[in-house]
């Protein structure tokens, strides 16, 4: 009896020893793979621009469905976002007694962190499960397979033109939510909180820099790359039949919403780097 234990526990150890020694190996894996394909098909992407072979019949059709999968909820996303950074931001800003730079604050904390956020956590969730399950899809069903015997290749077809609409959708996803939550939280303030609304313009006017929204639209160009290549990815490369699609697009959603935060703190350090806040 006792030696049955002590085997088991020993089989036991094997496996967790495997599983510790494999995973880190599998995500190096992963991770290089993701980078060959992102290489190859920027270059697809690039090639068929140069040459007008672009499919743009696909790409509007991406664009189209990713922005409908996106919209609504980035809405339901954005208002409680903008309604809760001025909630904190009014309370803090009366405590100190600096009510009249409420709208800098408020508008500053929504284009830089406020819009970035809310775009990666719309595009992982929304755009990247939309992209991965359609791939998936195609891949259990063969069709990609097929693609390839008829000289086909997927890569050009099928991740080039997502790649394209997921940056394009991305940045407009981003400018819309700047819109929407500056706008939630100017009503918010003015309407809730009984502010001024001169005063939360021009405080917000004297702060802000074209230099903000660019960074927002630069992170959002960023994020829209990272997931459509790490669904991609995921979605060409699904095994194991309709559950094989589900487990990819939660790997997939997943791995994109933490790359994604890891890559808005990049940017946003380098960014305080190299254009530090002038204080006038």
């Amino acid at each position: 009896m006792s030696q049955s234990r002590s085997a088991e526990v020993h089989q036991i150890v094997n496996v967790a020893s495997g599983l510790w020694r494999r995973h880190p190996q599998q995500s190096i894996e992963t991770l290089g793979r993701q980078v060959l394909l992102a290489r190859v098909a920027i270059a697809a992407l690039v090639e068929s621009l140069v040459r007008r072979r672009f499919p743009f019949t696909e790409f509007i059709k991406q664009c189209a469905f990713m922005a409908n999968v996106s919209a609504l909820p980035t809405i339901f996303v954005a208002i409680p976002v903008a309604v809760v950074v001025s909630l904190q931001i009014g309370a803090l800003v009366n405590q100190v007694g600096a009510t009249t730079f409420i709208g800098a604050v408020a508008g500053l904390g929504i284009i830089r962190q406020g819009a970035p956020l809310v775009t990666s956590l719309m595009i992982a969730g929304a755009v990247g499960s939309a992209i991965c399950a359609d791939l998936g899809s195609r891949t259990i069903r063969e069709e990609v397979d097929a693609m390839r015997v008829m000289g086909v290749d997927p890569v050009r077809r099928l991740v080039a033109p997502r790649i394209a609409a997921a940056v394009l959708v991305s940045m407009l996803l981003c400018g819309f939510i700047v819109f929407v939550g500056f706008a939630t939280a100017y009503l918010f303030n003015v309407y809730a909180q009984h502010g001024t609304p001169g005063s939360f313009i021009s405080s917000f006017a004297s702060f802000a820099v074209a230099s903000d929204l660019i960074v927002a639209l630069v992170k959002a160009a960023i994020f829209g790359l990272l997931t459509a290549i790490i669904a991609c990815d995921m979605g060409l490369h699904t095994k194991g039949g309709p559950g094989g699609v589900a487990n990819a697009v939660n790997s997939a959603v997943v791995t994109s919403a933490l790359m994604l935060f890891a890559t808005n703190i990049i940017v946003t350090q380098l960014y305080n780097i190299f254009f530090p806040s002038k204080v006038a």
